[in-house]
C-alpha cells in the first residue's frame, strides 16, 4: 500500500482544505493522495501518472504566484481545478482572472447555466466560497456550468478535455451536494473506477506486515482507536511478538483506566502496564505553562518508555526490531516541509506520534494506518471485530488532563478534573449523547469564585464544560445539548468534586476557538 499509486492525485497549493478533498474522493470510493507540486513535477519526470488531477485551492493570489504549473495541464488527463485550481486552469487555458474588487466568503448561492449538472444538483443550491480573484473570461472550449449570486464564474466545463472547475469548495460538509458534484467528476467525465474498498485495504495493509513475521515488534499503546486498530491489523501478522506498553504517566481519568484494563481482558492484545504516575507528576508539579507542560510530558514518556524497553529486554532476552505506531495520513501531510517538498501550505505542524522516540533505539518504523484518515482507521477497526464503544472511543490528548488543568498542576486539580470528566461521561451515556458527540470534556479554570454550600461562604474553583461537534476536527462547531443535560452534569459536579462551586459551558466553535483550551 505504502508504494501502491493512486488513481488521484491530489496537488495541494496551500487551501486548509485539502486533506478534506482526499477524505471525500475516499468516501466516493476513489483511491487518491496528496501530493505538492515538486513531487508531482518529480513523477511527471519518471512517468509515473495518475488517472486523474485535482489542483486544490490555496491563499495566495494567483498574480503573485511565480511558479509554473503548465506540466500539469499539458498531461491529457483530467483534470478539475477547485478555487484557487480553477484559476490556474483558466488562467494557463487562455482565459482570464481579475483581481478582486467584491470577496465572496463563506456561504453562498450559485445557480446552473445550461444542463450539465440538471441531474446532479438543484438549479441553484449553498456552496462554500472562499475567494477574492475571480474569473473574469472562461477559456475557450469551456461552457460556463455555475453563476454565483454575484454573477461571477463559479463553475466551468470542458468535456472533450475532460477538464472541469469549480469557485467554491465541494469538498466541505457547509456546500450542498458537494459529493455528487465530486462523484460527477470522477464517474461521469473522468471515467474512473471504484477502487478503494475496505477490505481490500485490510489485505494490503496485512500483505505489507507479512515479510516481518517472526520479528519482535515493540508498540507504545495508548488504547485510543489510532494505536488500537494498528496494533489489532499487526496483531494477526506478529501475534505474542507484538508487545504493546501503555505508559500511565498519572493523568488518565477512571474511564481510561476501566478502557485499558478491557482491552486486556477481551482483546488477546499483549498489553503490559508501565506506573509511571510518580516520574511525570513530580517534574509536573507547581509547572503551569502549557507548552513547558507538554515538553515536560513528552520528554519523560521518553525516558520512561525507553528506560523500561530496555529493561523488559534485559529481562526477557529478546532485541526489538520495530517499533509499531498508529500515524495517521494527516500526521504524515503535516510534516511535509513546503521548502524541502515544494508545499504550498502557510502553516505546517511537524508530525510527531510517542514524542519522538529516540534515535539510538535503532527501531524501524511499521505504520499499518499512515495512507488513512481517522474515520477510515475505525471502518478497518469494526471490519476487524473491534467493538463499536471502543472504535468510536472520544479522542484524549497525548499529555492527558495536564492540558485540561489551565494553571499550576497538582494532584488535586488533577482529581478535580478526573472525577468531572467522569461524571460527564457517564451522563452523557445515561442521556444517550455520547454517540452524537465529536469529543467531550470538563476544564479546571484558573478562577475562584464565590459560592454557597450548606448556608455558608465558599471561595472555589470553577469547572467549564466543552462538548463540541464536528465530522473532521478541522472545525467544529459547540453541541446544543438539552438543558436536563446540563443541570444534572452541573449539579452532580458541584456536590461531588470536592472544591468545585460552579459551571459553565463553553460556546465557543472552532474557529475561532480551538477544541482544546491549552
Amino acid at each position: 500500500m505504502i508504494d501502491q499509486e493512486r488513481q488521484i492525485w491530489i496537488v495541494d497549493f496551500g487551501s486548509q482544505y485539502t486533506q478534506l478533498i482526499t477524505k471525500k474522493t475516499r468516501e466516493l470510493n476513489y483511491s487518491s493522495e496528496i501530493l505538492t507540486v515538486e513531487m508531482a513535477r518529480e513523477r511527471v519526470t519518471k512517468k509515473k501518472l495518475p488517472q486523474a488531477i485535482v489542483l486544490s485551492g490555496g491563499p495566495h493570489s494567483i498574480f503573485d504566484d511565480k511558479d509554473d504549473y503548465k506540466f500539469l495541464l499539458e498531461l491529457d488527463l483530467p483534470l478539475l481545478g477547485i478555487c484557487y485550481g480553477l484559476q490556474i486552469l483558466s488562467q494557463y487555458l487562455g482565459g482570464a482572472v481579475e483581481a478582486g474588487v467584491t470577496a465572496e466568503y463563506g456561504d453562498s448561492i450559485v445557480e446552473q447555466c445550461g444542463d450539465s449538472l440538471k441531474n446532479v444538483c438543484p438549479p441553484k443550491f449553498q456552496v462554500w466560497m472562499s475567494h477574492f480573484d475571480h474569473v473574469a473570461k472562461v477559456p475557450d472550449g469551456f461552457e460556463l456550468i455555475l453563476r454565483s449570486q454575484h454573477g461571477m464564474v463559479a463553475g466551468i466545463l470542458n468535456r472533450e478535455k475532460k477538464m472541469m472547475g469549480l469557485q467554491f469548495h465541494p469538498e466541505v460538509d457547509h456546500t450542498d451536494h458537494g459529493n455528487d458534484i465530486l462523484d460527477y467528476f470522477f464517474s461521469d467525465i473522468a471515467k474512473l473506477k471504484k477502487d478503494w474498498v475496505t477490505s481490500n485495504i485490510i489485505d494490503e495493509l496485512l500483505d505489507e506486515m507479512k515479510p516481518l513475521k517472526g520479528e519482535k515488534v515493540l508498540c507504545a499503546f495508548s488504547g485510543g482507536v489510532d494505536s488500537l486498530v494498528a496494533a489489532s491489523l499487526a496483531h494477526q501478522v506478529f501475534g505474542t511478538d507484538l508487545h504493546c506498553f501503555f505508559v500511565d504517566h498519572g493523568l488518565l481519568r477512571p474511564q481510561d483506566h476501566h478502557h485499558i484494563e478491557t482491552l486486556i481482558d477481551q482483546t488477546g492484545l499483549n498489553i503490559k502496564i508501565i506506573d509511571a504516575k510518580e516520574d511525570f507528576l513530580s517534574k509536573l508539579l507547581g509547572v503551569s505553562d502549557p507548552e513547558k507542560k507538554r515538553k515536560i510530558i513528552g520528554h519523560t514518556f521518553i525516558d520512561v518508555f525507553e528506560k523500561k524497553v530496555h529493561q523488559y529486554e534485559n529481562e526477557q532476552g529478546i532485541r526489538f526490531a520495530h517499533l509499531l505506531q498508529g500515524t495517521l495520513y494527516p500526521d504524515v501531510i503535516e510534516s511535509v516541509s513546503p521548502h524541502k517538498s515544494g508545499g504550498k501550505s502557510v502553516t505546517i505542524k511537524s508530525h510527531h506520534n510517542v514524542g519522538g522516540l529516540p534515535e539510538k533505539m535503532k527501531l524501524k518504523l511499521i505504520e499499518p494506518l499512515r495512507f488513512l484518515f481517522k474515520d477510515e482507521g475505525r471502518k478497518i477497526g469494526l471490519k476487524l471485530g473491534l467493538e463499536h464503544d471502543w472504535v468510536y472511543r472520544h479522542p484524549f490528548p497525548g499529555p492527558g488532563i495536564g492540558i485540561r488543568v489551565l494553571g499550576e498542576l497538582d494532584q488535586k486539580s488533577i482529581d478535580q478534573v478526573g472525577k468531572s470528566d467522569q461524571i460527564l461521561f457517564e451522563e452523557l451515556h445515561n442521556f444517550s449523547l455520547y454517540n452524537s458527540i465529536a469529543q467531550a470534556f470538563t476544564v479546571l479554570l484558573p478562577v475562584h469564585t464565590v459560592g454557597v454550600k450548606g448556608d455558608g461562604r465558599v471561595f472555589e474553583r470553577v469547572i467549564c464544560l466543552r462538548l463540541v461537534s464536528t465530522s473532521d476536527y478541522m472545525t467544529a462547531s459547540w453541541s446544543d445539548v438539552p438543558r436536563d443535560f446540563l443541570t444534572t452534569v452541573s449539579r452532580r459536579i458541584t456536590n461531588e468534586v470536592v472544591g468545585i462551586t460552579r459551571v459553565v459551558y463553553d460556546v465557543t466553535s472552532k474557529p475561532p476557538g480551538t477544541i482544546e483550551w491549552e
